[in-house]
């Protein structure tokens, strides 16, 4: 039924009821499933929009997790230049930054690291390059680190044999005497236990092998944020110092030489010998004989071996409760405590027998004592001192002629000894000096002093190499060496009262007429008259002795003399022995 415009419309449907029915049903089904379709397109397109909306977010939160993981090299895909893509864009930006910070806090990290390695590296280094010992200690004592220096010193090899001892009773248990070390009286221990340093110098370490050394050590506690960690502890071997220390001691109290006390120890000491207890208290003062004459002639070694063994002579026979000092030079001095003067004579006749059994350098040697003797306290051992001295001068002075006498005898036998040839040959120069003054008419003074002259001519060859005093040929050294004999000679005889008249004539008995001799080169008569007639008549023993076995010794021997009359010889004076020795 329809209405319009006001009309009524009235349809008769003329379609049957079920056929309508199917129509509606089919309908509903169509539209329900539009409905579906529809809906289905719009969760499709829904679910598109969606991801297509939140996928920057989603890859945005997967690197931020993989960020807060610490993997800095994850970054947000920008799809859109939205808000989301703004906060990608600046995320990316902040990984990046964080990235660079990160890689050069990585590479700050490692060259840190590898300067710190090589810091602990060059500690380690000086560490164990250093001379000195050095060890580390916990709390309770036990080795923390040592270094090569203690190893070494202690006699370890490696530092395990060390590590975690107990160090006190490894190498500081005991004192120097083998007394055992306390632990708690150990500075070593004190420096832990009450936060302090420690020094001690006259201590001792025990190595591996049950050795014991001398040290000093300093010990420090290690102290962090207040609390004690443990102590470290450098020590040095002062073995060798204290032998240096006691040697400076030594040469500074006594003689080098001799090993006797000096001047300065002496003056030093002898007033403790100054005692009541001690009397009667004897010194005997000593001066040793013609070393000066040693040292001119054989040389100073010969002349500190004469000291050494004088020396010697004295230790042997001073009492081990006296003492022996060197004063200088030739000079000692033996304090003998207990020692009555009867009892100090008989040691200076030992000391004396012994002296004359002693050589030197051809020298029989001899000494001048004096002794004198405190026998109550009220005595001035000063005084004492200085009369000992006085009794040596005297004892030298009464005896000087002899002992002279005995040094030139000496060194003459010693001559001889070694070149019987030289012996005659004094001998028969003796003589012909004899037979020559006497046809001079000289005076019993010249006379004398000609025949002593012609005897001790050459003694200067007592320096001279044994094998070098019959030799006929000699190198240039050697000769050199030879021609220096009337020197020495010189040096000899002007060393005593007895001979010094006879020292300018044997020094210019090898001195030539024309000037052409030695040692000096005078000539003429610059040449004193005894050399020159020492010089004629030794001249003319030698070429006797070297012509011996030709039958003409003599013929020859003047022959020679009168061609060397104005070269090597006085004329007038080779003209007279010619003749004379001609008519003989």
């Amino acid at each position: 039924e329809f209405k319009a415009e006001g009309l009524d419309w009235i349809v008769i449907s003329t379609v049957p009821g079920g056929f309508l029915l199917d129509q509606v049903n089919e309908s509903i089904t169509t539209t329900a499933l539009l409905v579906l379709l529809s809906i289905i397109v719009i969760v499709v397109i829904y679910g598109i929009l969606t991801s297509h909306m939140f996928k920057p977010v989603e890859e945005l939160l997967k690197v931020t997790k993989a960020l807060a993981a610490g993997d800095l090299s994850k970054r947000v895909p920008i799809a859109r230049n939205d808000e989301i893509g703004q906060i990608s864009t600046s995320f990316n930006h902040v990984a990046d930054s964080l990235q660079q910070q990160f890689g050069n806090l990585e590479q700050n990290v490692q060259l840190r690291t590898l300067e710190l390695q090589e810091s602990r590296d060059q500690l380690s280094l000086i560490l164990h390059s250093t001379g000195e010992g050095i060890y580390g200690i916990d709390t309770e004592g036990k080795c923390t680190f040592c270094n090569q220096s203690a190893l070494r010193m202690l006699g370890y090899a490696f530092e395990e044999e060390l590590l975690d001892k107990n160090m006190h009773r490894l190498i500081h248990h005991s004192l120097e005497n083998g007394d055992l070390f306390p632990i708690d009286t150990c500075k070593i221990f004190r420096s832990v236990k009450d936060g302090m340093g420690y020094t001690a110098q006259d201590e001792v370490f025990w190595r591996k092998d049950g050795t014991s050394f001398p040290v000093t050590y300093q010990a420090f506690p290690q102290i962090r944020e207040g609390q004690v960690l443990g102590g470290v502890i450098s020590f040095s071997d002062t073995f060798e110092r204290r032998e240096r220390e006691r040697k400076i001691e030594y040469l500074r109290c006594h003689d080098s030489l001799t090993g006797l006390y000096n001047r300065s120890c002496f003056e030093e000491h002898y007033p403790f010998f100054d005692v009541p207890e001690n009397l009667p208290i004897s010194i005997i003062f000593a001066d040793i004989n013609a070393l000066k004459m040693t040292n001119d002639i054989f040389g100073h070694s010969a002349g500190d071996e004469l000291i050494r063994k004088s020396a010697e002579i004295f230790k042997e026979n001073c009492p081990e409760k006296g003492i022996t000092a060197r004063l200088g030079g030739d000079e000692f001095i033996m304090i003998l405590p207990r020692t009555s003067t009867d009892e100090s004579r008989t040691i200076m006749d030992n000391i004396r027998l012994k002296f004359s059994e002693m050589q030197v350098a051809a020298m029989r040697c001899s000494v001048s004592l004096g002794t004198s003797t405190k026998d109550h306290a009220g005595q001035s051992f000063t005084d004492i001192m200085m009369d000992s001295e006085n009794q040596m001068y005297q004892d030298k002075t009464k005896n000087r002629s002899t002992i002279s006498r005995e040094i030139i005898d000496t060194l003459q036998a010693s001559l001889h000894a070694r070149c019987p040839r030289e012996k005659e040959h004094a001998q028969n120069v003796r003589k012909l000096a004899l037979v020559f003054a006497s046809a001079l008419d000289l005076s019993e003074a010249e006379t004398s002093v000609l025949e002593r002259s012609a005897y001790l001519h050459d003694i200067g060859k007592i320096v001279l190499d044994p094998k070098n005093l019959a030799s006929e040929e000699l190198t240039d050294v050697e000769m050199e060496q030879m021609r220096q004999h009337p020197a020495v000679g010189y040096r000899i005889l002007n060393l005593f009262d007895n001979t010094l008249d006879l020292a300018e004539y044997v020094y210019g008995h090898h001195e030539r007429w024309d000037g052409s001799g030695y040692p000096r080169g005078l000539k003429h008569e610059q040449i004193p008259f005894i050399s020159r007639i020492l010089s004629i008549i030794e001249s003319y023993e030698r070429i006797i002795e070297r012509e011996s076995l030709s039958g003409q010794a003599k013929e020859k021997a003047l022959q020679e003399i009168r061609i060397g009359s104005e070269t090597q010889f006085d004329p007038e004076l080779a003209k007279i022995f010619s003749e004379l020795m001609g008519n003989s």
